[in-house]
């Protein structure tokens, strides 16, 4: 195998591939906003290198100053944490349910790495040979397409968040043969096909005068909710998660507290919002007052969970990349898509919710982020507040009320 050049920064050994995405990175992670408590400062790098013409994915890996260690432990949020934080009955719901994961490229590793998490934490296995666990190519195939460590990091990441949220659902990966939004849709529409209840994407891209077209094609499965990640840029939207059909998932900073939930949120400073240029408001957002005041099309997001590396989730990846694999620390939107897919399949009513309208009639069942900004537009387009915000939407689940 040919191991990567690695350069020595302030007596750290650091791969070139790793250098160049910390220093392209925008700063929008360590910026956290002032109401939160001070915490200490890490370093991270973006799974996958945004390219013109195709999506990335929205993982974000904390590197800790360690590029080229492995993690022997977990170390972050655990599925416990997450249940607790957001109040969930992942023990005793979602039998019967079945959560797909889209993601392009293959993860070799993937069952196995699934199998570590499961085990480290002591929830059931998660299997082919158990009928828990199908992975499958864009058009339902087992010819799988190459391997690409990035996205095994996001494919990782994704799997082992459906398994700390629901673990009693069933799980498919469909991975597409490429990162083009017309590849990537023909694994949703093959995830659809396959039975999936909820389809989790934490990937996106530029905002294009062919995204209407994409909807119509691709994320248009009524009785199916379909989450997408809505970046990790701060302000400023991407697609599909300003397709009309989906939920749009936005990020929070995710502390414990000693309040009554035992646990508090902001605003990422990271998470992606804004108001599409292409895609129409759905009639369930024009309702809403300060939604119409900032934007007649389509907003971002809808809802939210952590997605602050800062407050980041274990995960275990085994297929090395930049130098990382074993336990590793995960942030981005990319956490918060498959929380929230796995959340809609705990609640078990998919089949009858129409796109991403439930949570705007249940707001009674979401915890309400406040505080934090993501951007300096000056309207809630960027600025947490009470009700509805951009980098937050209506808030983060309290129990499964609100999907």
């Amino acid at each position: 195998m040919r191991l990567p050049r690695v350069l020595t920064v302030a007596g750290v050994g650091v791969t070139v591939a790793a250098l160049a995405a910390a220093l392209a990175f925008t700063g929008h992670v360590n910026a956290a906003p002032r109401t939160q408590q001070a915490r200490p400062s890490f370093s991270f790098i973006h799974s996958c290198a945004a390219a013109v013409g195709v999506a990335h994915c929205n993982a974000i890996v904390r590197v800790d100053g360690k590029v080229g260690s492995n993690g022997s432990s977990p170390s972050g949020y655990n599925p416990p944490d997450l249940q607790s934080a957001y109040a969930l009955p992942s023990s005793t719901a979602g039998s019967g349910q079945t959560v797909a994961i889209v993601d392009a490229y293959d993860d070799p590793n993937a069952e196995s790495d699934l199998g570590v998490y499961r085990s480290q934490f002591g929830l059931p296995p998660c299997t082919t040979a158990n009928g828990c666990f199908k992975k499958v190519n864009q058009t339902g195939g087992t010819k799988y397409p190459r391997a690409n460590g990035g996205w095994a990091q996001e494919i990782s990441l994704d799997l082992d968040m459906v398994s700390a949220i629901c673990p009693n659902c069933h799980i498919i990966l469909v991975e597409a043969s490429s990162a083009s939004l017309t590849n990537l849709g023909t694994a949703v529409n093959e995830a659809a096909s396959l039975g999936a209840n909820a389809i989790s994407n934490s990937y996106g891209g530029s905002e294009s005068s062919s995204d209407p077209s994409y909807d119509s094609a691709y994320y248009n499965h009524p009785g199916i909710a379909i989450t997408a990640s809505s970046g990790d840029s701060g302000y400023g939207a991407q697609y599909p998660a300003a397709s009309q059909y989906v939920t749009a998932v936005g990020g929070t900073s995710l502390t414990r507290a000693n309040n009554t939930r035992g646990w508090s949120e902001t605003a990422w400073s990271g998470a992606g919002s804004g108001c599409s240029k292409y895609d129409s408001q759905p009639s369930w957002q024009s309702l809403v007052s300060n939604i119409t005041s900032v934007c007649s099309k389509r907003a971002i997001a809808d809802v939210s969970a952590v997605a602050d590396p800062n407050t980041g989730v274990s995960v275990y990846d085994s297929y090395s990349y930049q130098g990382l694999s074993g336990w590793l620390v995960f942030g981005g939107t990319s956490v918060a898509s498959p929380i929230i897919a796995s959340v809609y399949a705990l609640a078990g009513n998919a089949g009858s919710v129409t796109y991403g309208s439930y949570p705007y009639s249940h707001t009674g069942n979401l915890n309400d982020v406040t505080s934090g900004s993501n951007g300096s537009c000056g309207t809630d387009l960027c600025n947490a507040g009470a009700g509805w915000d951009g980098p937050t939407g209506l808030g983060t689940p309290n129990g499964t009320g609100g999907f």
